[in-house]
């Protein structure tokens, strides 16, 4: 036996929030891994909004998509997940928001320069909890082994322990003995 792996997890908690005909949305695309599983979670009536800088992991999560014949159930938006509410907003969904997943770094394969900031996942992340409804799960696997990540990291766990634990629980799950594991933050709003 061992331990679930923090995507494991990440995967756990997410599906115990997001059901058929749900939004959900990935804040980093990446090669779609995550896109994917939230599409299957939402079903035929829901939606999943994947948001990437890159236009190799649009492409890539596109391409996973495809080949699982759930793309009707995702809109690609080439932005920042800074930028989550506007896109969000004007595709005017009144369905709940109940899942919101970011995988934060570089994308595997990809440009190790290009990554994501602390500045832009601090905002993205307090958008998130404004999107999600009650009910609603928010994941964030940070990776502190690359230049930036560990700034990062400290950004955001600096803004979620400063949420109320009367609006949001959150937790924190890692591998101590491992230098530079990644990590999982779990915020759900009861």
């Amino acid at each position: 036996m061992s331990l679930p792996s923090i995507l494991t997890m990440a995967h756990n908690l997410i599906q115990s929030a997001v059901g058929p005909g749900d939004i959900a949305i990935d804040a980093t695309a990446g090669n779609g891994h995550d896109t994917l599983f939230l599409a299957r979670l939402v079903g035929n009536t829901g939606q999943v909004f994947s948001f990437d800088i890159q236009n190799e992991a649009l492409a890539n999560s596109k391409k996973r998509l495809q080949e699982a014949g759930l793309s009707n159930r995702v809109t690609f938006v080439h932005a920042g997940h800074e930028e989550m509410i506007a896109h969000i907003q004007a595709h005017n969904r009144k369905s709940p928001i109940r899942g919101i997943m970011f995988n934060l770094g570089y994308l595997p394969k990809g440009d190790p320069q290009i990554i994501t900031r602390p500045a832009s996942t601090l905002r993205a992340l307090k958008q998130s909890l404004e999107l999600l409804d009650a009910g609603g799960m928010l994941t964030v696997v940070f990776y502190t082994g690359h230049p930036g990540g560990t700034e990062e990291a400290r950004t955001a766990l600096s803004f979620l322990e400063s949420l109320t634990s009367k609006q949001y629980q959150i937790i924190r799950y890692e591998m101590l003995n491992r230098n530079h594991a990644p990590f999982l933050v779990a915020v759900y709003i009861p």
